[in-house]
């Protein structure tokens, strides 16, 4: 089966400092894959790099195996369509009420009578929980985290995207409302064939969402041929891996981490 989105050997620098390193990453049709690892290793660029909101410093990222390197502004615009991205802190227009927040990318991107606008607005709305009547008129700056983060993910599949993006979608929120938005990951994965592709610290989001998991590891650590994804596999192989680096993360433990920033 062809992926429907990978980075084909991919290294990623800026300036002087390597923060990817030969990475290839399939991820396949229908699957929640979530992406862990410390701070600086890469992950939210990963994500960056698959939606081509920047690109590689080398390698290739293919789209349903066809790279997008040749793709005009055109054909870029539109084949990104397909994706949904919810930004680590919303990302959510200030200026914009949450209904037009929503119905932004349907104004920009599609061709539409503004009642079919707002029924698809309210639908998307209700699918994370919010009533379009209560939240219509509301700005950003009057929403609490949690409802923040509903928003830009109502906005993220207001276009029916077939992969969404999760940039630490449970970051700042308490545990009620993290547990909240991990369902909605849940139920956006349920509501026809969307892949998701998770970036989280948050292991209880690892546990309940991901089919797959793989972690990165900062290059700062690795010797010049080291893979920098050093662990593929389920929750379980992750929790019980044999890989000090990586049960020690999994699990929250500082270990030798704690010994190598004291020396630092």
């Amino acid at each position: 089966m062809t992926p429907i989105v990978e980075l084909r050997r991919v290294s990623r620098t800026f300036g002087p400092q390597a923060v990817l390193r030969d990475v290839t990453l399939p991820v396949n049709r229908g699957e929640t894959l979530v992406i862990i690892g410390e701070s600086g290793c890469g992950k939210s660029v990963t994500l960056k790099l698959l939606m081509r909101l920047m690109d590689p410093s080398s390698g290739e990222v293919l789209w349903n195996g066809r790279s997008i390197a040749p793709l005009s502004d055109r054909e870029l615009s539109r084949e990104r369509l397909r994706f949904g991205y919810l930004f680590q802190m919303a990302a959510l227009f200030d200026s914009l009420t949450v209904y037009e927040n929503v119905a932004f990318g349907l104004r920009q991107n599609r061709n539409l009578p503004e009642e079919h606008v707002r029924q698809i607005v309210r639908d998307r709305l209700r699918d994370v929980g919010l009533s379009l009547d209560v939240v219509e008129h509301k700005k950003p700056a009057q929403l609490s985290g949690g409802m923040k983060k509903r928003v830009g993910l109502a906005r993220a599949m207001a276009l029916d995207p077939e992969v969404v993006l999760y940039d630490e979608p449970t970051t700042g929120l308490d545990p009620i409302m993290s547990d909240v938005i991990n369902e909605l990951i849940l139920h956006t994965r349920a509501r026809g064939d969307v892949t998701s592709i998770v970036v989280t610290h948050d292991m209880f989001t690892v546990r309940k969402v991901a089919d797959r998991i793989v972690m990165f590891y900062p290059l700062s650590r690795l010797g010049p041929s080291d893979n920098q994804i050093i662990f593929e596999g389920t929750a379980a192989e992750a929790f019980d891996s044999p890989d000090r680096r990586v049960s020690q993360f999994v699990k929250g433990e500082a270990g030798e981490r704690l010994m190598e920033l004291a020396a630092a």
